[in-house]
């Protein structure tokens, strides 16, 4: 701590008059975790690799609010080349205008003849929609139980307790789909439930309980804490002492927690797509490994090998950045 650096150098009997002191300043829990995390260069290629995907949803996002045509990578949807076209063979298609072109497709086409590429990259839209969606939507369920639970105890602690209990008896990838179905095709306050809105919103419904248990733990053991003592002395509010103490103090978790839940939620969209329960009238990598999964047998292998590659590229990176933002932030597994 900086003021008791000083103390502790100002009471040093060795310090000679005249001879400068070198105090190093102080660093914030994210100002050090961020310098930390800037000297991985594994961490640092993983990070602008999940920059690389999001900054692709966030267009093809764009691009189909404002209705764009161009590039023409957005246009997943367009009939390319002749069915079931092998990866970077030449063809000959002609156009709609009547003009006969030699062409080439990076990942072959499907069995409409749509470039598989073009599908993979709106495909990470679709997954990252539902990731965040879900991962907002549980966060905001499991973080304020958690803290509740842990702050107050007695009886708000007990029935919390038993719900998370029983939620955690059943089966998640059962519960998932129980949930998924039965959200699919309703109407919740003026807005339905249709393709990834059902998916997200039975993800985030389900997927709160870990967070509600992690937040609980850590409200427990800082509620008795010198600064919330502190804050508790001087008059402050129950609500202030949340919101104001304990809830920046274990924001760090928080983000750690989103880190590693997002790949979560991504293989289970995956899964929720290969069932036939996700996404079905826009591509999305579930959807695409269930389409090509039949046609293996064919050899055709492209469309499956194309959702899997974008899949393990964006798990990884998420995987290993995870872990460093986990090692960087929590004081307790930090080792100079």
């Amino acid at each position: 701590m900086p003021g008791l650096t000083r103390e502790s150098n100002s009471n040093n009997s060795t310090h000679q008059p005249g001879t400068e002191e070198h105090i190093p300043p102080g660093r914030s829990l994210w100002a050090d975790g961020i310098r930390r995390l800037r000297k991985q260069r594994l961490a640092v290629v993983c990070f602008w690799v999940i920059v690389f995907y999001l900054a692709l949803a966030v267009f093809e996002w764009i691009a189909e609010a404002r209705k764009w045509e161009t590039p023409a990578f957005i246009r997943w949807n367009e009939i390319v080349g002749p069915s079931y076209q092998k990866p970077m063979v030449p063809y000959e298609w002609t156009t709609a205008d009547g003009k006969t072109e030699i062409r080439r497709e990076w990942m072959g086409t499907d069995f409409m003849g749509r470039s598989t590429l073009r599908r993979t990259l709106y495909g990470a839209k679709t997954s990252i929609t539902v990731a965040l969606c879900a991962s907002l939507i549980s966060l905001a369920i499991g973080v304020p139980l958690g803290a509740a639970a842990g702050y107050f105890r007695g009886w708000l602690d007990e029935l919390i307790i038993w719900l998370i209990s029983t939620l955690s008896t059943i089966p998640y990838l059962l519960l998932l789909m129980a949930f998924a179905v039965v959200l699919r095709d309703k109407t919740i306050f003026g807005l339905e439930l249709r393709g990834i809105t059902s998916v997200y919103l039975a993800m985030g419904l389900t997927s709160w309980v870990g967070i509600c248990r992690l937040i609980r733990g850590e409200f427990i053991k800082r509620k008795e804490s010198e600064y919330v003592l502190a804050a508790r002395a001087t008059g402050c509010s129950n609500a202030r002492i949340i919101f104001s103490h304990l809830l920046p103090n274990v924001f760090h978790i928080i983000i750690i927690d989103l880190s590693l839940r997002f790949v979560h939620f991504i293989h289970a969209e995956v899964i929720l797509s290969f069932l036939g329960l996700g996404e079905t009238d826009k591509p999305s990598w579930g959807a695409m490994i269930d389409a090509a999964r039949a046609e293996l047998a064919r050899d055709v292998w492209w469309e499956m090998t194309a959702a899997t590659i974008a899949i393990f590229l964006l798990s990884l990176a998420l995987n290993l950045f995870g872990d460093a933002l986990r090692d960087c932030l929590d004081p307790k597994l930090r080792v100079d």
